[in-house]
C-alpha cells in the first residue's frame, strides 16, 4: 500500500495571467491543501456538536481530529469517483 496521501491540491489557488504571452503564473506557492480545508470544515462541525464532551478531554480531541482527516479523505475519494 502506498503512503502517498491525496491532498487534493491547493484549496484556494490564485493565478495571475502574464500579459505578454498569455500564460499563467502562480502568485504564491504552497499553502493549505484541499484535504486540510475539508478536514478543518469537518473538525469545526464535530467540535461544535461535541463541545460539551471535548472541552477538557485531550483524547477525545485527538480522536475527533483523526476522524476529521478520515472524513476529508472520504470527500477527496468521492470527488475522484464523481469525476470518472
Amino acid at each position: 500500500m502506498s503512503n502517498n496521501i491525496n491532498d487534493g491540491g491547493p484549496a484556494f489557488p490564485h493565478l495571475r495571467r502574464h500579459i505578454s504571452d498569455n500564460t499563467y503564473i502562480p502568485l504564491a506557492e504552497g499553502g493549505m491543501s484541499l484535504r486540510d480545508w475539508f478536514a478543518g470544515q469537518a473538525l469545526a462541525g464535530m467540535i461544535a456538536k461535541f463541545a460539551h464532551v471535548t472541552l477538557h478531554d485531550d483524547d477525545a480531541l485527538f480522536y475527533i481530529a483523526k476522524r476529521s482527516l478520515m472524513q476529508a479523505d472520504a470527500m477527496l475519494e468521492a470527488r475522484e469517483e464523481g469525476a470518472k
